[in-house]
C-alpha cells in the first residue's frame, strides 16, 4: 500500500507563531524596535520512506516553535525605578545663645535660629542643663518650642549651671548651642541710680497753702530699698506722704506750710550699692512790715524819713518797700514811693499849712506785707508870714518869688512851605498847599492873578493848624495863571505864588 504523505511543516510554523504573540506594550513607555529577524532557512520537504508505515511519523514540533520567538518577538527595556528621596539631615546649631535675665528660681535664655536648615525643616528646640560637677543633662522643656526664647524655672538658688540648646528635625538633634561660661541662679544686681528732672534739680519755691507733688523715677533690680529725709531725720508721715513704685517715688504735701521748708534726701539702695538725690523746697510767705519808721527831720515842703528791715521777710528776701503818706485833715493815704530798695527816704512836694503821718510796707517775691509801720510823729509843713526872701524865722518860713520877665511870642506871618508851580489835567480837581505860622494867627486870603478870589463856588479854602490849601475843582483851560496866597495880622503880612498850568487830554485814534 502507498504510504500516507507526511504533514506539511508550513501550517505549524504559522500556528507556533500565531500562539506566541508578544503583549502589546504600556502605554506609558513606547516600545523600543527590536532589530530584524533573519529570514529562516527554506524548509525542504521530508523524504518518503520506502516500504509500509505502519503508524504515522509525529510532527517535528520542536524545531519551529523555538525558531518563531526570533521571528516576530519585541524586545523592550525594563522601567526605570523611581529616584530616592534625599536622606534627612539635621540643621545646624542655633546662634548666639545668651542669658536674657536670671533671678533666684529661673533662667531666661535667647537664640537665633540655625544658619543652615536643609530640606528637612526644623520642629523645634530642646533645652538642657547640666549643675556644675555633674555629667547628667536634664531636658527643661518637655515638648519641643518652636520659640527663640524659653524660661528654665524651679532652679535652686545659688546653683552653678551649663545650658544648651539643641535644634531637632526629620533628620535627628543638631549640633548643641552652648553657653560659654556656667550660669549663677541669683538675681542680677544691678546698680540703683536716681534720675532726677532737670526742673527739680533747682530751688523749689511754693506759697503757703499750696500742694507739693514730686515725681522722681529711679532704676534699680531687684527692687530697691527707698528711703526720705528732711534735713536728715525721717519724715512726718502725718504730714508728708511718700508713695513708691518700682519705678519712681512721689514725694506729695497736700497743704504746705512754712515748717516744710528744709533740704529733703532720697536714697535708693540695693545691697550694697546705693544712690542719694537731694531737693531743696522752700515755702514762702509775705513779709512782716518793717520794724521801725522814724521820722528824722522836715524842712520846708520836705520830709525825711528812717525805717529797719522786717522781723519776718517771708522765708524769702525783701525786694522793696512802699512808703505812703496820709494828710491829717484828711486821713487818706496816698503813695510816694513804691518798690524802693534804700532804708532812708525824703518826702517831697509837701503842701504848707498841713500835717502829714507816713507809714512803711515790707516786700517780697510773693507780694507786700498786710500791714504797715505808722511813724509816731507828724511832720507839720508851716504856712508862711511875709513876702521877703527866704530866711530863718522862729515864726515859721518865708519866701518871696522871682520875677520873671514874660516872653513876647507875637511875630509876623513867615511862610514856612511856599507854593509849588502846578500842572493839572482838565476835569481833575486840583490843590494848591503851603504852610504859615505867626502870633496872632494870621488871616489867609487866595487871589487868582491878583484877584481875591472870595466866595466863589469853584474854590474850597481851608486853613488846619497853620496848613494851608486850596482845592480847585474840576478846573478848564480858563482856571490856569498865577495863584497867591497872602496871610497878614497887626504885625505884618507874607505871600506866597505859584503858577497853574491846565492841560488838554489827547487821545490819539488808533487806525484800522
Amino acid at each position: 500500500m502507498p504510504a500516507k504523505p507526511a504533514p506539511i511543516k508550513k501550517s505549524v510554523k504559522k500556528a507556533a507563531v500565531k500562539e506566541e504573540k508578544p503583549p502589546e506594550p504600556e502605554a506609558q513607555a513606547p516600545p523600543a524596535e527590536a532589530p530584524p529577524a533573519e529570514p529562516a532557512p527554506p524548509q525542504t520537504p521530508a523524504p518518503v520512506p520506502e516500504g509500509p508505515v505502519d503508524e504515522p511519523a509525529a510532527p517535528p514540533t520542536d524545531a519551529p516553535v523555538e525558531a518563531a520567538p526570533a521571528e516576530t518577538a519585541l524586545v523592550e527595556e525594563p522601567p526605570k525605578a523611581p529616584t530616592p528621596p534625599p536622606p534627612a539631615v539635621p540643621t545646624s546649631a542655633p546662634q548666639n545663645l545668651t542669658v536674657d535675665d536670671v533671678s533666684d528660681t529661673s533662667v531666661s535664655l535667647k537664640w537665633r535660629s540655625p544658619e543652615n536648615i536643609g530640606t528637612s525643616g526644623l520642629d523645634g528646640y530642646t533645652v538642657e542643663y547640666c549643675k556644675m560637677g555633674s555629667s547628667e543633662w536634664v531636658v527643661a522643656n518637655a515638648e519641643l518650642t518652636a520659640s527663640n526664647h524659653f524660661v528654665i524655672k524651679n532652679l535652686a538658688t545659688g546653683d552653678l549651671i551649663n545650658i544648651r540648646v539643641v535644634a531637632v528635625n526629620a533628620g535627628g538633634r543638631s549640633e548643641p548651642a552652648h553657653l560659654h561660661q556656667p550660669v549663677a541662679v541669683r538675681e542680677i544686681v544691678d546698680r540703683p541710680r536716681i534720675r532726677l528732672p532737670r526742673a527739680l534739680r533747682s530751688r523749689q519755691v511754693k506759697k503757703v497753702g499750696s500742694q507739693i507733688n514730686l515725681v522722681i523715677p529711679f532704676i534699680g533690680k531687684p527692687k530697691p530699698v527707698i528711703t526720705w529725709t528732711k534735713d536728715g531725720q525721717p519724715l512726718d508721715t502725718k504730714k508728708i506722704n511718700v508713695r513708691t513704685s518700682d519705678k519712681d517715688s512721689i514725694l506729695f504735701i497736700r497743704k504746705a506750710e512754712r515748717e516744710d521748708s528744709g533740704v529733703y534726701e532720697m536714697t535708693v539702695k540695693v545691697d550694697n550699692f546705693e544712690d542719694k538725690a537731694s531737693l531743696i523746697i522752700q515755702i514762702v510767705d509775705l513779709p512782716g512790715p518793717p520794724a521801725s519808721v522814724k521820722l528824722v527831720d522836715n524842712w520846708g515842703f520836705n520830709a525825711a524819713l528812717e525805717w529797719t528791715p522786717p522781723k519776718d521777710n517771708g522765708n524769702t528776701e525783701i525786694t522793696g518797700y512802699t512808703v505812703q503818706k496820709a494828710d491829717k485833715k484828711t486821713g487818706e493815704w496816698f503813695t510816694v514811693l513804691e518798690h524802693f530798695h534804700r532804708l532812708n527816704a525824703t518826702v517831697s512836694d509837701l503842701v504848707m499849712g498841713n500835717s502829714y503821718g507816713f507809714r512803711v510796707f515790707s516786700e517780697n517775691k510773693v507780694g507786700r506785707s498786710e500791714t504797715a509801720t505808722v511813724t509816731k510823729d507828724v511832720a507839720h509843713i508851716q504856712k508862711t508870714v511875709s513876702a521877703e526872701v527866704v530866711v530863718s524865722c522862729p515864726v515859721g518860713i518865708m519866701y518871696k518869688p522871682l520875677e520873671y520877665k514874660e516872653h513876647d511870642f507875637n511875630e509876623a506871618p513867615k511862610f514856612t512851605a511856599a507854593l509849588s508851580d502846578r500842572a493839572a489835567t482838565i476835569g481833575y480837581t486840583t490843590k494848591l498847599l503851603c504852610a504859615v505860622r505867626g502870633t496872632p494867627k494870621p488871616k489867609i486870603e487866595w487871589m487868582k492873578n491878583q484877584m481875591i478870589i472870595g466866595d466863589d463856588p469853584k474854590y474850597r479854602q481851608f486853613n488846619n493848624q497853620g496848613v494851608c490849601s486850596l482845592e480847585i475843582r474840576k478846573p478848564s483851560t480858563f482856571d490856569g495863571g498865577v495863584y497867591t496866597c497872602r496871610a497878614k495880622n497887626d504885625l505884618g503880612e507874607a505871600t506866597v505864588a505859584c503858577k497853574l498850568e491846565v492841560k488838554k487830554v489827547i487821545i490819539l485814534e488808533e487806525k484800522i
